[in-house]
């Protein structure tokens, strides 16, 4: 696989687990090398906070050749919404719709079995009310749970309650 963009490279993020939580002490993420000691993220965090997809962050190369991430360089202003499936115990089917409920009003997402989770990537040309509205009805219906992994000033200017 080519990318005209530069070659695709893992960098690790280092997570304070407390309580057992996050279920790992490191991500690691997939990202475009710029070529100058940062990266561009194309993968949505499931568990680090305060990025997201497509922020460029420096990186370290430790002396195996490993990549560590440093501090964010330049913000995408895309959110990460992280969500605990609640329906069918988080199955592939529940996880799928809750996805193309989102993916309607212009966010990606994935999902991954082990934890019944659902990480979204909203983009800042999504209709952010909309998908709060969304976030927030599935919630109080008990359909998920969620976390703010990492939002904006304009997602909180976005905020219906």
């Amino acid at each position: 696989m080519t990318n005209p963009e530069g070659p695709y490279v893992k960098v690790h993020f280092r997570m304070e687990v407390e309580n057992d939580w996050p279920p790992a002490s490191v991500e690691s993420l997939w990202a475009v090398d710029q070529g100058d000691g940062t990266v561009r993220l194309d993968n949505i965090p499931w568990f680090v906070r305060g990025i997201a997809c497509g922020d460029i962050v420096a990186t370290e190369p430790d002396e195996e050749g490993v990549r560590w991430a440093g501090e964010v360089v330049r913000r995408s202003e895309n959110c990460t919404i992280r969500l605990i499936v609640f329906r069918d115990g988080g199955s592939g089917a529940a996880r799928q719709s809750v996805i193309n409920a989102f993916h309607a009003l212009g966010v990606c997402g994935e999902g991954i079995e082990r934890f019944g989770m659902v990480a979204l990537d909203v983009p800042p040309t999504a209709d952010l009310t909309k998908v709060q509205g969304l976030l927030n009805h599935g919630v109080a219906k008990e359909r998920w749970d969620m976390e703010e992994g990492c939002i904006t000033a304009q997602w909180r200017a976005a905020s219906v309650g």
